[in-house]
């Protein structure tokens, strides 16, 4: 007996549904894991990393979240930089000058006393008033005691010790003094020596010149500059020149 034909079926359409969905699936799938790692922690990706190495056979992974969260690399100790001898001098210098301004301010000599570091040290500079009358090298009795106190101060450090007299450029000729060189030279001498009598300081780290007019520190072409420039400059010399003034044995 002959078998019955059957009838055709009809054509599927929408087979293609099928192969979309799984596309938009996996397309789904793919934007999740792109914004999961966009957020991901730091440690949390180190452990599924190490996770995902043991389980491909390439090493160990941390037990434990919180170990892995609290482990830090060892940082080597920084320890603070060391004082270079220029800092040391330059403290040592800046502590003397607040010492002397101190004693400025407490005596009022405000303006006829100047301090000031330079790189050749720290200078304290008196107008030569304060010491001297006028063409005369003679330390007034009046401003003998605060020479002591200035001496006092010097003591406490050990640099060398220079006393710098300077005249203005208008010319002299006494009986005494024939010229600012002589004026100043004697005025300079004079304060070293009461330095080392009167206030026991090291003569061996004390010395004194004189200038004359040919180191003003302003013009002469007032009297109020020409005062600037009669004075008597006392030079905390700092290390590097203390060193020239050494006597050598």
């Amino acid at each position: 007996m002959k078998k019955k034909k059957e009838p055709d079926k009809p054509a599927n359409h929408e087979r293609w549904l099928v192969s979309y969905a799984d596309f938009m699936t996996l397309l789904m799938i793919f934007f999740v894991v792109m914004y999961a790692m966009s957020n991901i922690d730091s440690t949390k990706y180190k452990q599924m990393s190490d996770s995902l190495r043991v389980a491909m056979g390439g090493g160990k992974t941390v037990v434990g979240t919180n170990e892995a969260a609290n482990i830090q690399e060892a940082k080597p100790e920084v320890k603070p930089a060391e004082e270079t001898e220029e800092q040391k001098e330059e403290k040592k210098l800046e502590q003397v000058k607040k010492e002397v301004d101190g004693y400025i301010n407490t005596n009022q000599l405000t303006g006829s006393v100047v301090t000031s570091i330079e790189e050749r040290g720290l200078v304290i500079s008196f107008e030569d008033n304060i010491f001297f009358d006028s063409g005369k090298a003679d330390i007034k009795d009046g401003v003998r005691t605060k020479l002591d106190s200035v001496a006092t101060i010097l003591k406490k450090i050990d640099n060398y010790v220079r006393v710098e007299g300077h005249t203005d450029n208008l010319p002299i000729n006494t009986a005494m003094f024939q010229s600012n060189y002589q004026l100043s030279a004697m005025r300079a001498a004079n304060v070293v020596e009461y330095l080392v009598v009167k206030d026991g300081m090291n003569g061996a780290k004390l010395s004194s010149v004189g200038y004359g007019e040919h180191r003003p520190v302003a013009s002469n072409d007032t009297e109020a500059n020409r005062s600037k420039n009669r004075r008597v400059d006392v030079v905390i010399l700092n290390s590097n020149l203390s060193a020239s003034e050494s006597v050598s044995k």
